[in-house]
């Protein structure tokens, strides 16, 4: 299965948010939409970074106090891994667990087309064990 799978099958369109927006925005937006992370972007498409609730729970810890006073740019990854539409899913999970991250962006020909979560990682590993159950089960019962 492929990056590209996955993308086909989510329902909800990927979240950005402008590095000049106050960090209080974020968390509101990232509250309300029920959701872990956002694509920090100028223009909807470029990917400048990327910023999580981690982010936020660092940016409490680093700057006590001042933290509604921030920007998203201050509290974003910069230095943001990434993957393909026609990246290997099992590897795109490699990277999440030996990374840590719970999400990777998409890109195609450089431009932001999706993230992919660990929850969609995950989902599709289910189906596809689902499917080898069903079949061996199909199987066993077409021999007897």
């Amino acid at each position: 299965m492929f990056v590209s799978d996955l993308l086909h099958g989510k329902k909800y369109r990927t979240l950005t948010i402008a590095p000049t927006e106050p960090v209080t925005a974020l968390a509101t937006r990232l509250f309300d939409a029920r959701v872990g992370c956002m694509i920090v972007s100028r223009d909807g498409t470029s990917l400048d970074g990327i910023v999580t609730e981690r982010d936020i729970v660092r940016g409490l810890a680093n700057h006590a106090g001042r933290i509604d006073r921030l920007t998203v740019v201050d509290l974003m990854t910069k230095d943001v891994i990434t993957c393909s539409p026609n990246d290997d899913v099992s590897s795109v999970a490699t990277t999440m667990t030996r990374r840590r991250i719970r999400h990777i962006p998409v890109l195609h020909d450089g431009k932001l087309i999706g993230v992919v979560s660990i929850g969609d990682v995950l989902k599709s590993r289910l189906d596809e064990l689902e499917l080898q159950a069903n079949v061996l089960r199909d199987y066993t019962i077409a021999l007897r």
